[in-house]
């Protein structure tokens, strides 16, 4: 997993989260976890029938956060999810869901 030790325990992951997971409140769930968690970044549907996630914060914060998505809502079901993890930013100073 990734780590710069410039930045500490400070990362960003960039999700693509795929099976049944528009129309079945992902996106709420997924700001529901980073809020929970001090996290910031945002969420949004793809016209493919993916959402995609970008998490900034803690790293084992980070790490915890995508186990969750992983489980998804009660609703919905998760099939897989590509993580790219990147450099720490710092951009966003909270989490949106983006439309």
């Amino acid at each position: 997993m990734w780590y710069n030790k410039t930045m500490g325990n400070l990362g960003r992951v960039h999700l693509i989260i795929e099976g049944r997971v528009q129309g079945v409140f992902f996106r709420a769930f997924t700001q529901d976890i980073a809020l929970s968690l001090g996290l910031n970044g945002w969420v949004r549907n793809l016209p493919d029938g993916t959402v995609e996630a970008v998490f900034e914060g803690e790293r084992n914060k980070i790490e915890d956060a995508v186990r969750r998505c992983y489980k998804g809502p009660p609703s919905g079901m998760v099939l897989n999810i590509e993580e790219t993890w990147e450099d720490y930013e710092g951009n966003p100073d909270s989490f949106q869901i983006r439309y």
